[in-house]
């Protein structure tokens, strides 16, 4: 127990108030795992709590006073990088339940620790130590829950989803970060009332799909959405994968290859100096989601065969409007579209027929999505087939070797004409318009297409487009 923990429990003690340890910290603590995080419950209203903080830490903030929840840190000895500082939030004992015809919790103050505990989302969460005496309270007997590895509401789960539905989406968070299975009676209760989901605010749905997929083994909570249908609430792209397989067998199961792309594509995650830190959310929603164009393109041929035409490019309309409305930042809607985009553009490179032009462009239009392009393009080979998929694997190999190749040669990352503005409207007379755009493009399209040109052909090659240009 940290120190300044039990510290903090006598300053509420002295002031006449009850303060305990609760949810993650208590949760962790059994687990072994260090917790970051110091979150606290009291009998003191949030006015009393902020006295009290006040005067114990040396900075405090009021940002959740009105859902009763008071923040305050106290700084390490100095020296410290900060990394010690003892961050600690403290919440007024409470109850969230809805109004049915809105999406924000309705926040009631309750009187006991037990009372609070019993608004917990999972036992495993429902646990707290007492301070400064460190009384463990287990009222509904999360510790067994957390032994077995089961996630179980303290109340019935009807009542308690009907309270906070958000908990549904959170008993999929945590079976991807604890590992955990969900106990029958729960699950079957998130079935029942997956569409309650809806009056829950995209934001609040967004960050637990964000925290679900930045765990370390995303694919247990991912099944859970999908399995109770709470995904075709809030990722209706999801369970949509699940094609039908005729009897013949004439595609693979897309559901359950994008789950393993997912997988395959985090294996290639680098280090916090790699060019791809783990984890990376712009990848593994990329990665999930790369085939979602799938469905609405799926075409069955003369001859038996199956075909997705442009899937990618309907994919990656489909992936920027659900992104949007789960209100993820612009630019991860862009990289995550684009990545899907263009997630199909090697496939054209065969056994290494595409000239340095098409090296070229390929690099350009991934622009700083490349290192993760990489990763996407690679894990998206599922195939059993050992020898197709080593095929594969070398054609995209021969490809970086030659993106390597011609980065030391041109600086293939700043890739520009060999004539700037300036120099362009010199050569050519002209004033600053739409015509300097056009001879810029021109140009670039050369450098493209030929590598370095140098000043001099390129003003032959500039004199020549605006001859033809002008005739």
């Amino acid at each position: 127990m940290a120190p300044a923990a039990v510290e903090l429990g006598e300053v509420f003690r002295a002031a006449g108030h009850e303060l305990a340890l609760v949810g993650g910290p208590v949760r962790d603590a059994f687990l072994g795992r260090a917790s970051h995080d110091l979150d606290f419950a009291t009998s003191a209203t949030p006015d009393e709590t902020q006295a009290l903080l006040a005067r114990w830490g040396d900075a405090h903030w009021d940002i959740g006073k009105e859902f009763g929840t008071i923040g305050a840190r106290r700084f390490a000895r100095s020296g410290s990088n900060g990394s010690d500082d003892v961050v600690v939030e403290v919440t007024t004992y409470r109850t969230d339940e809805y109004d049915p015809a809105s999406r924000k919790p309705v926040v009631a103050f309750g009187d006991t620790l037990d009372g609070d505990l019993s608004r917990r989302d999972f036992t495993v969460n429902a646990m707290a130590v007492r301070l400064p005496d460190l009384t463990f309270v287990d009222p509904f007997d999360g510790l067994s829950d957390l032994a077995r590895g089961v996630l179980r509401t303290p109340v019935a789960p009807e009542r308690s989803f009907d309270d906070d539905p958000l908990r549904m989406m959170r008993a999929a968070r945590f079976a991807a970060q604890l590992g955990f299975s969900v106990e029958p009676a729960t699950r079957q209760a998130i079935v029942d009332m997956a569409g309650r989901i809806s009056i829950v605010s995209a934001e609040r749905v967004q960050a637990e799909i964000t925290k679900l997929l930045l765990a370390d083994r995303p694919r247990p909570g991912l099944e859970v959405l999908v399995d109770t249908g709470l995904a075709d609430h809030v990722l209706p792209e999801l369970p949509a994968l699940r094609l039908e397989i005729d009897e013949h067998h004439r595609h693979k199961d897309v559901y359950q290859h994008s789950l393993t792309v997912l997988e395959q594509a985090m294996a290639q995650e680098t280090g916090p100096d790699g060019p791809v830190p783990a984890p990376d959310l712009v990848l593994r929603l990329a990665s999930l989601l790369h085939d979602v164009g799938k469905p609405a393109t799926r075409r069955f041929e003369p001859g038996g065969g199956v075909s997705f035409h442009h899937h990618e490019v309907v994919g990656a309309k489909l992936v920027a409007k659900r992104l949007r409305a789960l209100k993820y930042e612009k630019q991860v809607v862009k990289d995550v579209a684009r990545l899907v985009e263009l997630h199909l553009r090697f496939h054209g490179y065969g056994e290494g027929q595409w000239t340095d032009s098409a090296v070229r462009r390929y690099v350009t239009d991934a622009g700083p999505l490349l290192e993760r392009l990489h990763r996407l393009t690679r894990a998206d080979s599922t195939t059993r087939n050992r020898r197709k998929a080593q095929r594969l694997a070398d054609s995209y190999t021969d490809l970086e070797q030659r993106i390597a190749a011609l980065r030391e040669q041109e600086e293939i990352d700043s890739i520009r004409p060999d004539l700037d503005g300036s120099q362009i409207m010199a050569i050519l007379g002209i004033a600053p318009g739409p015509a300097v755009g056009q001879a810029y493009k021109h140009l670039l399209a050369l450098r493209m297409e030929h590598g370095p040109l140098g000043e001099e052909r390129a003003e032959q090659e500039l004199r020549a487009w605006w001859a033809d240009r002008r005739a």
